[in-house]
């Protein structure tokens, strides 16, 4: 069974590493290429590269368990000191260097999937170098994702598009083709998720698409995207920039740790509203998916990151037995033949 995840931020590694462990299901996920801020603002602007951050978390999650943990390690390790390294991950630096030594990105990115036995496809959604542009109710205009993902203050975007033109890689669009299941999310509606939808040929072959088409929402609102929305309104949204339905969704019905919560109110945040009823071709799935283990941040690292995740087993477990959902419904139906026929 072909399963593609379009994504490429955290959220998306959590559904990776999660998934990765049921060997029956061949893994591809699209990664976002127009992050510019922390590390990935130095690769673009000093070194011309494509942004590597969701590359390098990517090929992270899907790396084999019993590869050496020290090597894991060494790849995440990020510099909280030093001139003009302070910040920087190693894994960034190391792919550098790799796309120097071979001529390409995606040369660097075939190397790293066989150093790390990486069981699965790793993407990038494009290899044209472009910024995302957000214009909000207020008036403003902003160019930028890292500035569109941590503004100042509370606003709407109303519109929502590249600097320029972005063709799709030829090898993301055949993963989409080829997709039993597509799964969007979780991540940031704007600066996760979205940004991939706006790449030529992306929604065109989603739309296209045979496969079904299924969203994990986020634990919890983020301001300038989601904040004062409920999950009805960021499911349409998403449907209008994708041009066809969302076919299952799957909404948290878990209980946020406290301490977390509390943090996520003082700055704002809420758990989104739950609007959401089966109908128009959606199937709503609600399940308790947060990870109860403590999020820490890495030394160095200075953008802003979520306190709750999704839990990796626990979502993993829900998508497989959607995915396996009609063959379970078939596996039951003749084992009722099965029954009547012995009777």
């Amino acid at each position: 069974m072909n399963i593609t995840v379009i994504g490429g931020g955290t959220g998306s590694t959590v559904v990776l590493e999660g998934l990765k462990n049921y060997k029956d299901l061949n893994l591809s996920v699209i990664v976002g290429m127009m992050d510019d801020g922390g590390s990935n603002a130095t690769v673009r602007d000093e070194f011309g590269l494509l942004p590597l951050s969701d590359v390098r978390k990517s090929i992270l999650a899907l790396s084999d368990s019993g590869n050496n943990e020290v090597w894991r390690k060494l790849f995440l390790y990020r510099f909280s000191e030093g001139s003009g390294i302070k910040g920087h991950t190693l894994g960034n630096l190391l792919m550098i260097a790799m796309t120097e030594i071979l001529g390409s990105e995606l040369e660097a990115i075939e190397m790293f999937k066989t150093l790390f036995n990486v069981r699965g496809e790793i993407l990038p959604v494009t290899f044209d170098s472009v910024k995302l542009v957000a214009e909000y109710d207020d008036g403003s205009k902003v160019v930028g994702e890292h500035r569109i993902d941590e503004p100042s203050k509370q606003k709407n975007i109303v519109n929502f598009y590249l600097d320029s033109e972005a063709k799709a890689f030829e090898g993301a669009l055949k993963a989409i083709k080829e997709s039993d299941y597509i799964v969007l999310g979780p991540g940031d509606l704007y600066t996760t998720i979205l940004p991939n939808i706006l790449v030529t040929g992306i929604k065109e072959e989603i739309k296209k698409s045979k496969a079904k088409l299924v969203y994990v929402s986020n634990l919890m609102s983020k301001i300038g995207q989601t904040r004062g929305k409920t999950q009805k309104e960021i499911v349409e949204l998403m449907e209008k920039y994708i041009g066809r339905d969302i076919d299952f969704i799957l909404i948290n019905n878990g209980k946020i740790p406290e301490k977390a919560y509390k943090r996520y109110k003082r700055d704002g945040e809420d758990i989104l509203v739950d609007d959401l009823k089966d109908g128009c071709g959606r199937e709503i799935l609600r399940s308790n998916l947060v990870a109860y283990n403590l999020i820490k941040k890495d030394k160095g690292d200075k953008l802003a990151r979520s306190l709750v995740r999704h839990d990796k087993k626990k979502l993993a477990s829900k998508l497989y037995s959607l995915f396996n959902q009609k063959r379970n419904v078939v596996l039951r139906f003749l084992g009722s033949l099965l029954s009547l026929y012995k009777d």
